[in-house]
């Protein structure tokens, strides 16, 4: 077999270790799946083809995160690149969102960046998918979810995005843009989730489509960044 054959195959195989381990970690958790279980699922006869391939479970949480973050961070791209181009007076999301009024000085038009990338990647993946709950178990476990945080701030777009929010929020002290980017986060990755696994049992959902979701969330972030702070008293 040529070099080339064998990269194409090592990539295909690496492929089929990040279909599975998303699976399993989405159905049962990352503790309770072993590198062993991950390899049989994805048809590898060796069971140390996860660790050749990726290393540890860490690494290949990371590479699962980057796997989505690149399919995302593409969309937020695009989304920006509108923004910008509107010169402040609204225009069509990258991924198929609506336009906005108000361009780069509209809170919304930063906020569906943020989750407007994440509903379409989704949408586009199908039925049946297992992503955003993978997602939301890494969300479970500290070091894990801290790997998840890092992998997505880091992107340039993101960087964009809340550079863009937080210059429209210039009076929230530090203590409450931590607390509410955490609030945030919870709320997106695990309505997600929630829609995700509706979707997957066939069962009743709160919206009707991927497109209805992030218009919900884009909603009740809209609401949530911009609320009072009610100072602690003494």
């Amino acid at each position: 077999m040529s070099g080339a054959g064998r990269g194409e195959r090592a990539q295909e195989t690496r492929e089929a270790i990040l279909d599975a381990a998303e699976r399993l970690f989405a159905e049962h958790g990352v503790g309770d799946v072993s590198n062993r279980q991950i390899a049989q699922a994805a048809g590898q006869a060796n069971n140390f083809a996860v660790g050749y391939h990726f290393g540890t479970k860490p690494d290949l949480v990371r590479a699962i995160v980057r796997r989505y973050t690149t399919e995302t961070e593409g969309r937020r791209l695009r989304m920006l690149a509108a923004i910008d181009s509107s010169g402040g007076s609204g225009g069509p999301g990258g991924s198929g969102a609506p336009g906005w009024p108000g361009g780069s000085d509209d809170l919304r038009a930063w906020i569906s960046c943020l989750v407007r990338p994440a509903t379409g990647h989704l949408d586009a993946l199908g039925v049946p998918c297992w992503r955003a709950r993978c997602l939301a178990q890494f969300d479970t476990v500290p070091g894990l979810r801290r790997i998840v945080i890092d992998e997505s701030v880091a992107t340039p777009s993101m960087r964009r995005t809340l550079e863009g929010m937080f210059r429209l929020l210039p009076e929230l002290p530090e203590e409450v843009h931590r607390e509410r980017s955490d609030m945030s986060r919870l709320l997106v990755v695990h309505t997600l989730a929630e829609r995700e696994r509706a979707l997957h049992e066939g069962g009743g959902t709160a919206r009707t489509s991927w497109e209805a979701t992030a218009t919900g969330l884009v909603d009740a972030l809209a609401g949530l960044w911009p609320a009072p702070v009610t100072r602690e008293a003494g």
